[in-house]
C-alpha cells in the first residue's frame, strides 16, 4: 500500500524515506513511499536479475538493474521504481558513467514488476500504461504465487506464460529463453480459490 507524505518540501521527503532505508516513487510533484517486496519475492527477482545480467554480459547487450528509480518524462511529473529493468547500450552506452542522485534520466526497453500481495491490480496496470507512454518496449508483470508471468508489448497486448512454459525475451531481449519452473521452483505455489478446489 502506498502512502502519501506531505507537509515537508519534496527533497526533505525523499531524506526522511531514505533515512530508514526506504523506497519512494515521485507522482505527481509528491513523494509515495512504496513497500518493499517480501523475502520469497526479493529471492525470486535476484535470480532473474542474475539470470537476466548473465545474459547481456555476454554480449554486452546494457545494464540491468533492481529497485532503481527512473524519469519517464510524462507530463503528470513521474519517477517510478521498477523492481527490475533493463536499459539497452543503445539507449544508455556502457561507456558512458551512470548518474548519481535519486533518478536514472534514460527510459529503460524493460520494465519487470514482480507482484506482492500487497499490490492492487489498478496500481499495476497504472504502472504498465505509464511505462509505455514514456517509452519502455516491453513489461514484464511475474505473480510468483501463481507462477505466471504476463508479458505486455502495449498496454493491451500481452501473453501469458505459465511455470511449464519457456519464456521469450524477445524483441527486447533477442535469444534470451528462461525455462519458467527453473525461476519458480523455489516459490510457493498459491492455493486456488475455494470455489476452484475439487471436492472431497
Amino acid at each position: 500500500m502506498a502512502t502519501v507524505l506531505t507537509d515537508q518540501t519534496i527533497d526533505e521527503r525523499m531524506q526522511e524515506v531514505l533515512a530508514r532505508d526506504g523506497l519512494f516513487e515521485v507522482i505527481g510533484g509528491e513523494v509515495v513511499e512504496i513497500e518493499r517486496m517480501d523475502a520469497a519475492e526479493t529471492k525470486l527477482a535476484s535470480l532473474l536479475i542474475r539470470l537476466i545480467g548473465q545474459f547481456t554480459d555476454a554480449d554486452d547487450a546494457g545494464h540491468v538493474v533492481m529497485e532503481t528509480m527512473f524519469d519517464l518524462h510524462l507530463p503528470s511529473g513521474r519517477q517510478r521504481r521498477p523492481d527490475l529493468a533493463f536499459v539497452s547500450c543503445e539507449r544508455w552506452p556502457l561507456d558512458k558513467p551512470l548518474p548519481r542522485g535519486e533518478a536514472w534520466d534514460v527510459i529503460p526497453d524493460l520494465a519487470i514488476e514482480v507482484v506482492s500481495p500487497s499490490n492492487r491490480a489498478d496500481e499495476i496496470m497504472t504502472k504498465v500504461i505509464e511505462y509505455f507512454g514514456a517509452g519502455v518496449r516491453s513489461v514484464w508483470v511475474v505473480f510468483p504465487g501463481q507462477h505466471t508471468i504476463q508479458v505486455y508489448s502495449s498496454p493491451t497486448e500481452l501473453r501469458g506464460f505459465v511455470d511449464s512454459d519457456e519464456l521469450s525475451g524477445d524483441p527486447v531481449l533477442p535469444g534470451f529463453r528462461l525455462p519458467l519452473e527453473k525461476l519458480f521452483r523455489n516459490f510457493p505455489k498459491s492455493d486456488p480459490p475455494p470455489s476452484d478446489r475439487p471436492l472431497d
